[in-house]
């Protein structure tokens, strides 16, 4: 078993105590990252960030635990794009305008995203510009910044096609929201594909990360599964754009 699925068995099982129940895959970890007891303080300390109350135009994953962070730039009228549950989907883009006042919360559900929220493709977001802030859960998070997801390497995919297009780069800010059972206390090495935070949002506080790595940088065609491309919408279209489809 490798490190990082020897550290998500060890954080899922202390998760078991503090996560709230999803409503299709329970506490199934491998499938889902959950909503936890004080999310909503997290994201109170999240939003303090000067560059979340700068940003013009964000990255938010569908992950439960950030509910009330999209609820709240909802409510703003801070426009963001969510990658739907597996990027199955796409992306999906929420504008203002778009959601009649007293419907943030539900708007800020995966089905409400979906309810409210409309499609947008990889080319018209590159259109609009780059991101200016993104923001992710994770399964675990080390204290040097090394994001662990669920195993299936979503958000590490997001991040690929974001940067062949020039829509994030090493000065992008990232935050991940997590408890705090979440956060690794040593020192990891990051893989070839491992994102790097700059700052941990927890119920307790923010913590800043001094990043010693950086990121990586564009899809690594060779790492995916003809499958996966086949299933996955925005690769497919990205193929395209770089002209190797």
């Amino acid at each position: 078993m490798s490190k990082s699925k020897i550290i998500r068995q060890q954080i899922w099982s202390k998760l078991r105590d503090v996560a709230r129940p999803d409503t299709r895959f329970h506490l199934n970890f491998a499938e889902v990252i959950p909503d936890f007891e004080g999310s909503e303080a997290a994201t109170a300390n999240l939003v303090q960030l000067p560059a979340y109350q700068a940003t013009e135009f964000a990255f938010i994953t569908p992950d439960n635990c950030l509910v009330d962070l999209r609820r709240r730039m909802i409510a703003a009228g801070k426009p963001f794009v969510m990658s739907t549950y597996g990027i199955y989907r796409g992306f999906l883009l929420m504008e203002p305008g778009m959601v009649p006042a007293g419907a943030e919360l539900y708007a800020a559900w995966l089905d409400g995203m979906e309810h409210f929220a409309r499609p947008i493709t990889l080319e018209e977001i590159a259109r609009r510009g780059r991101f200016d802030f993104m923001v992710t859960g994770a399964s675990a998070v080390s204290v040097d910044g090394v994001r662990f997801g669920k195993g299936h390497g979503f958000f590490d995919l997001e991040w690929g096609m974001f940067t062949d297009l020039g829509l994030v780069d090493e000065s992008t800010p990232v935050v991940a929201v997590v408890h705090e059972c979440q956060m690794v206390q040593e020192k990891l090495i990051p893989s070839e594909t491992d994102i790097l935070v700059d700052w941990i949002a927890t119920p307790g506080g923010l913590h800043e990360v001094q990043r010693r790595a950086k990121r990586p940088h564009g899809v690594k065609w060779p790492l995916l599964d003809p499958r996966q491309i086949n299933e996955t919408p925005p690769l497919q279209e990205l193929q395209r754009i770089q002209g190797l489809a």
